[in-house]
């Protein structure tokens, strides 16, 4: 299986890591993207939810020290048209408004949902979700013509296995459309039953074709996510909260996981998971520069991968 599109440019290593430097404040962050040359942020996780469910996603993380044994203030607690009109400032070119379900039942009432917010705001992606449930065969053909684009799920918050066979026939209209599928597999910050890279390698086996887009870059199971990056032409990493210093630190990524980094320069996306970080959209931006791997990596990353995926370079 081929790891890149072949139209996309080829990995390398700068000679000047730091020609130009990351940004400090979310106020830097457009001046920034002048300098590398790139017309934006093709970021793709981003949170919008109905705001019943936001309250309580926010609930939760308001009593992080106890789910996750530390603080969690969510630095962008506003309502939902300042929320948008922030990343718009930041340089967000396309907003993706990713829900995703934790019970039986839910997920089509998310979709539903997620189609009359994206036809409320011509910036905004039309996003669905899905859930191991037998009416994912009915409901995710149906958001895929009525036109998601993007699509997420959460293994540990939803409770459920990826290579669950009930989601097979979801998962064979998902790599038949080529429409990316944002998954929370990972381990951490809450391990789950279902977490880790296994399910999500069993999938592969049966749908090679799939886009899994692995949040977070898979942490902990970095080196094992990034495995099926390199093994599968359709499955890329996002950055959510990589190297922000919250959950790890440029300075704990080692030399042989940086140097697989410059090898996946083209399947590596930006994810930020605002609004529900707990400092500014800026941190993000400068703990990936601060790995040193470049102005070209720097934009891959930022604007042509998440552009590529999203359709955005059109």
């Amino acid at each position: 299986m081929d790891n890149f599109d072949a139209a996309a440019p080829r990995p390398s290593t700068p000679a000047d890591p730091h020609s130009v430097a990351p940004p400090r404040t979310d106020a830097d962050v457009p001046d920034y993207l002048e300098a590398l040359g790139i017309p934006g942020l093709a970021d793709i996780h981003i949170h919008f939810l109905p705001q019943n469910v936001l309250d309580k996603v926010w609930a939760y993380f308001d009593d992080a020290e106890s789910n996750y044994g530390q603080p969690w203030p969510i630095h962008y607690r506003f309502d939902t048209d300042t929320r948008l009109q922030i990343v718009r400032d930041l340089g967000v070119r396309a907003i993706p408004a990713l829900t995703y379900p934790h019970r039986p039942g839910m997920a089509a009432w998310l979709n539903d949902w997620n189609a009359e917010f994206a036809a409320a705001h011509d910036d905004v992606i039309h996003c669905a979700t899905l859930y191991a449930e037998p009416e994912a065969a009915d409901y995710v053909p149906a958001a895929l013509d009525a036109g998601a684009r993007l699509f997420k799920i959460h293994v540990q918050v939803g409770g459920f296995s990826p290579d669950d066979r009930v989601l097979d026939p979801a998962w064979a209209a998902l790599a038949e459309a080529q429409v990316p599928i944002v998954i929370h597999a990972g381990s951490r910050p809450l391990p789950g039953t279902y977490t880790g890279p296994e399910a999500v390698a069993n999938v592969l086996e049966r749908f090679p074709t799939l886009r899994f887009v692995i949040a977070h870059m898979g942490m902990p199971e970095y080196n094992e996510f990034a495995s099926l990056a390199e093994d599968y032409s359709g499955v890329h990493l996002d950055t959510t909260m990589y190297a922000t210093g919250f959950l790890n630190s440029p300075a704990e990524v080692d030399r042989a996981y940086r140097e697989r980094l410059v090898g996946l320069q083209n399947k590596i996306v930006l994810g930020s998971d605002f609004p529900n970080i707990p400092y500014p959209y800026a941190r993000q931006i400068s703990g990936l520069a601060e790995l040193g791997l470049g102005d070209d990596w720097m934009a891959s990353v930022l604007w042509h991968n998440g552009a590529r995926l999203l359709g955005l370079d059109d």
